[in-house]
């Protein structure tokens, strides 16, 4: 084994190691942030017992968890009712691995190290674990695996709750896995590249994608949103109709794994949203961020960090704010008005981009974005006009004062 392979796999183990423990200790974080943005909302307090300002109260949350008794329903398939917590945590918490932080690090070091001998590393360093070359078709896929845990879970508890809850999920995340796969499809046209690094270095050449592709950033929200299975998608748990759904049946570090496995979502989703539309680790009005450099690297993940940070708050915001679908609606949306709404979008984003290639065959990226900035402006307008309660989304139909009457 050479000198720079040696040193490639060394930094990749201390990058996944690095990663992965910060996304775990911020996921009991974020149970603590959601319970004051919740308190904050509904004008209380929200947690603030447990240590200074309630900053202690995840560490008592883990502590009682790991000393609940775990409880196995009579009936229930024992080892799918055991794999289903791993199955839904893993792939949620595995997405963090393709996905850029910071601008690459130089870095330069010729070590000789106990048992491993003699490594090397010469040159920048991306600052992500797997810098995987189908980049976002990875996430689709390992996402997608994660609707496997949450229905094996709702058969396995042999409880009709809970297996209404898997049915559920199963429905809604394929259905909206739909949309936001074709929500993807424009950003592949305007970066003729899937790798997440190359997607930030095509909006550092021209304009963040969230004006030129506005409507694929507002399914993809959308879509991501139905995906972390909370309000106002949260119909696999229901907890007025379905008593917690689909993991009714657990308790303990069971119970908490699918929790975890929801808040990595949403880092996932925000981070993704981040990447895709709001130029990933791209500071913006500036080059100097691209130039290498220690100072770029920090100033770029805490850039960074900040797009996501105020994603994860919108999500918490959302929660706690509109009201749950019905099942109808959320059938309607996904399938009646999202997924016509993607597929039209990506023949006039294509069409758009071909008669950019035409008529400017010298546009510069800047250019080519702006054509397309304002193609979204009038489709956005023209969309978000006609989409009104009772015209399109509409679920069952919308029904009339007289009908309403009858019904009642």
């Amino acid at each position: 084994m050479t000198p720079e392979l040696k040193g490639f796999i060394f930094f990749s183990a201390i990058k996944m190691l690095v990663v992965f423990t910060t996304v775990l200790v911020g996921v009991a974080l974020l149970t603590l942030m959601e319970r004051k943005v919740a308190g904050w909302i509904q004008n209380r307090p929200g947690p603030n017992r447990v240590g200074p300002w309630g900053i202690l109260q995840p560490a008592a949350d883990g502590i009682k968890n790991f000393i609940k008794e775990e409880t196995l329903p009579a009936g229930a398939n024992r080892g799918l009712f055991l794999l289903a917590p791993a199955l839904s945590f893993i792939p949620a918490v595995s997405l963090m691995a393709v996905v850029p932080l910071a601008a690459p690090l130089p870095v330069t070091v010729d070590w000789t190290l106990p048992l491993i001998g003699q490594l090397t590393w010469d040159g920048p360093m991306p600052m992500v674990v797997a810098d995987l070359s189908i980049g976002f078709l990875f996430v689709l896929a390992i996402s997608s695996l994660g609707v496997y845990g949450v229905a094996l879970a709702g058969w396995s508890s042999n409880s009709k709750y809970s297996l209404l809850g898997g049915l559920r999920a199963s429905a809604q995340m394929i259905s909206y896995e739909v949309a936001m796969g074709l929500s993807l499809i424009p950003v592949l046209l305007l970066t003729g590249n899937v790798a997440l690094s190359e997607v930030v270095t095509r909006q550092q050449e021209g304009l963040w994608f969230v004006g030129p592709l506005f409507i694929s950033f507002f399914i993809f929200v959308i879509s991501g949103f139905a995906e972390t299975n909370r309000l106002p998608f949260d119909m696999p748990e229901a907890e007025s109709e379905l008593v917690a759904g689909y993991h009714a049946e657990y308790s303990a570090m069971k119970f908490s794994l699918f929790m975890i496995g929801e808040f990595a979502h949403i880092v996932t989703i925000a981070a993704m949203i981040a990447t895709l539309y709001f130029g990933g680790w791209d500071i913006p009005f500036t080059t100097w961020d691209t130039q290498g450099g220690v100072l770029q690297t920090v100033l770029t993940f805490l850039a960074f960090f900040v797009k996501m940070f105020f994603w994860i708050f919108v999500v918490m915001w959302i929660r706690w704010t509109l009201p749950r679908f019905r099942y109808d609606q959320l059938m309607s949306l996904g399938w009646k008005v999202l997924l016509p709404i993607a597929l039209a979008y990506i023949m006039v984003t294509a069409g758009t981009i071909w008669g950019i290639g035409q008529t400017l065959p010298e546009a510069s990226p800047v250019m080519q974005s702006l054509v397309l900035l304002g193609l979204n402006v009038v489709l956005g307008w023209l969309l978000f006009y006609w989409l009104d309660r009772g015209r399109v989304v509409s679920g069952v139909g919308a029904r009339t004062p007289v009908q309403l009457r009858v019904e009642a």
